[in-house]
């Protein structure tokens, strides 16, 4: 059958064909055009007889062929409202057959980690295997299986050294995104591989992120879809102001609007909710506490095995004064995903104050070696501090708390944080410097302030006091 034969396709088809070709689920074009997954099974059923095709990726060269450019279905699926990004990880290269084997289960590990962070759209390992069994060159197999992204990696060394080659590419442009390379070895070899796909996993799910949050700040605001609408929330919601908070709002209620079941939506409205009561507006503490918790809610609602949706209820657990609960759910959003950096980094968050301070500082350790980048990099290093504070480790609570106040986008509970810890450890010309600097950024703060924003038990808070007297807190 001839390429020209797409032109017979009625337009409710091509532009179904479009989209499918272009990565969309059945259930996301079913709720951009209002009808039901079922009929766009029955729909792809036609498409494929009226063009003679049997699978995805004929279907995306004779669209091509056609003259329905691929471009057409990358718009086709931005403007479906459940759109995710989609990733595929390509067979890893192996120097021998020993590598080879490692290779392709730290590439199996690694689907499996993004995956259950459920963030992107990953593509199975059959399918790309299938792909290199071939001899089809990683650039190609990327553009047939019309994901945004493709991961290659390779696997080299000796019998008691690996090294790890790994690199996120967007396969629009062809640019690399981001590369490392991780070195390891010894007796506990395996262990380290372990983290090592962790880390993997962490990175590039991070990196996609950004790319998609630097994307959706270019598109209209009137063309955003649910999924670009969430990343420029994204933006605005790490900026930490009440205006750029407000603004991340709106744009996830929009997102959770066109699509009630994404539950990152849902998850980052929770969290503006959080910002809102922890820091921009305290006076509305209960309120937005409420509001934080039902919006979590909202997000568990839509789905359950999003590790996004349990991090946001144990947030709003935590501001409703239930430390279990918080833990609770906690810890099932990092069983879910180990990857999930900022599963970790809460837990510190909520342990380094009242709970386990020692357990404290190994998550927040943990969550800075899965995300070294991650734009809360200054409440992980502050969760680190308080953790030090309790243990009576002051030097190093003041060491890691300057490490967050020197954070670009670090707000004035961690710069309240580095002057107390700093006291404490007795280097009072600088934690008054960082006194003077709370007073200036937001003039009228009291140690009060920051015991209306953390809850720690009395003996801590005491002394935590006392510091604040030396520095005129």
């Amino acid at each position: 059958m001839q390429p020209s034969d797409a032109k017979e396709l009625t337009r409710r088809e091509r532009e179904i064909a479009a989209a499918y070709a272009g990565g969309a689920s059945y259930r996301d074009i079913g709720t951009r055009l209002f009808i039901a997954p079922a009929t766009v099974r029955t729909h792809i059923g036609t498409i494929y007889r009226k063009l003679g095709v049997s699978s995805k990726i004929a279907l995306l060269r004779t669209l091509e062929h056609a003259g329905t450019a691929a471009t057409l279905a990358v718009e086709e699926v931005r403007a479906v409202p459940g759109r995710r990004a989609s990733i595929a990880i390509m067979p890893f290269q192996g120097a021998c057959a020993q590598r080879g084997a490692l290779a392709q289960g730290l590439v199996q590990d690694i689907i499996a980690g993004l995956a259950k962070l459920r963030a992107v759209r990953v593509t199975a390992r059959g399918s790309v295997f299938t792909l290199a069994e071939r001899g089809i060159a990683d650039h190609e197999a990327g553009r047939l299986l019309g994901v945004d992204y493709l991961a290659t990696g390779s696997v080299t060394g000796t019998k008691d050294r690996v090294s790890i080659a790994v690199q996120l590419v967007e396969t629009r442009s062809g640019d690399i995104l981001w590369a490392e390379r991780f070195n390891f070895g010894g007796p506990e070899l395996f262990e380290a591989l372990d983290q090592i796909g962790l880390k993997i996993v962490g990175a590039l799910a991070s990196e996609i992120e950004i790319s998609e949050r630097n994307r959706a700040l270019l598109n209209h605001p009137e063309s955003l879809g649910a999924w670009a609408s969430f990343h420029r929330g994204l933006w605005h919601m790490y900026r930490f102001t009440r205006e750029d908070n407000d603004r991340a709002q709106a744009l996830f209620r929009e997102a959770a609007d066109m699509d009630p079941t994404y539950a990152r939506a849902h998850a980052g409205l929770s969290f503006t909710h959080f910002q809102n009561a922890f820091l921009l507006r305290p006076q509305d503490r209960q309120q937005e506490a409420e509001r934080a918790l039902k919006t979590a809610g909202l997000s568990l609602a839509a789905d359950e095995r999003d590790p996004t949706a349990h991090w946001a209820m144990g947030r709003a657990l935590w501001l409703a004064g239930s430390d279990g609960g918080a833990v609770s759910e906690l810890r099932t959003s990092v069983d879910l995903s180990p990857s999930f950096s900022m599963g970790h980094y809460a837990l510190a968050f909520v342990t380094c104050q009242s709970g386990d301070a020692e357990a404290a500082v190994t998550a927040s350790d943990h969550a800075r070696e899965l995300s070294p980048f991650d734009p809360l990099l200054f409440g992980m290093l502050g969760a680190r501090a308080m953790a030090l504070f309790r243990l009576g480790a002051f030097e190093g609570a003041a060491d890691a708390a300057v490490s967050a106040a020197s954070r670009p986008n670090a707000h004035v509970h961690i710069q309240v944080i580095a002057a107390l810890c700093l006291a404490a450890a007795n280097r009072l010309e600088l934690a008054r410097s960082y006194a003077a600097i709370v007073h200036r950024n937001a003039p009228g703060y009291r140690i009060d302030d920051f015991f209306t924003a953390f809850r720690f038990p009395l003996e801590v808070m005491t002394l935590y006091r006392k510091q604040a007297d030396l520095i005129g807190l």
